[in-house]
């Protein structure tokens, strides 16, 4: 009796043991199955340093689990006077394209300035004012954002160019960031409208 009493213990204390070493061990030491790794991933960059693999997409995309992860990415900043949000650089684009971000009042001239869309071979495909999406007679930085509705080019790249707005044209107030973009492929004869 006491024998079988020992042996259940030592049984339920095993139990006890085996979980706490599958499901609660946090350590890396413990990690010995791909289950209790994905449980601990909650960010890309956990995900990654739990060594899951890692999609090499924009933004990269790390996958535990059955969760997916993608990589935060920081808006792409030109001389702290213009942060693009969307897209992000060498980003797979389509019609209609929504450019978004923020940018110093000093770049806006009445409340907007020029988004330039062109292809490959440096042709515009489309052209529209970004718009402040607040006070923009500041030096502050102003959120913007812009729709540019263009037909699917035959370059498989292009550029999208943000100016800042220069109603003097007075070379020495002008600048602009190019921002290299990718297109989505479209079948011939199925062209967005533009």
């Amino acid at each position: 009796m006491k024998t079988a009493f020992a042996i259940a213990l030592l049984v339920i204390g095993l139990a006890v043991l085996a979980y706490a070493f599958m499901y609660e061990c946090e350590d890396d030491w413990c990690l010995l199955f791909d289950f209790q790794k994905a449980r601990l991933a909650d960010s890309f960059e956990r995900c990654a340093a739990l060594g899951f693999p890692v999609q090499e997409s924009y933004p990269r995309r790390c996958s535990a689990g059955g969760k997916t992860f993608s990589e935060e990415t920081a808006p792409l900043a030109y001389k702290d006077l213009l942060r693009v949000a969307a897209p992000k650089q060498g980003a797979l684009v389509g019609s209609p394209l929504v450019v978004s971000g923020e940018a110093r009042g000093t770049w806006y001239f009445e409340a907007s300035f020029p988004v330039r869309l062109l292809d490959g071979n440096g042709r515009e495909l489309a052209v529209v004012p970004a718009q402040a999406q607040g006070e923009w007679m500041t030096t502050e930085f102003v959120p913007f954002e812009a729709t540019l509705s263009f037909k699917a080019p035959a370059t498989d790249g292009g550029t999208l160019v943000f100016e800042k707005d220069n109603p003097s044209g007075l070379p020495e107030h002008a600048d602009s960031f190019s921002l290299p973009v990718r297109f989505k492929y479209s079948p011939p004869g199925a062209q967005t409208p533009g």
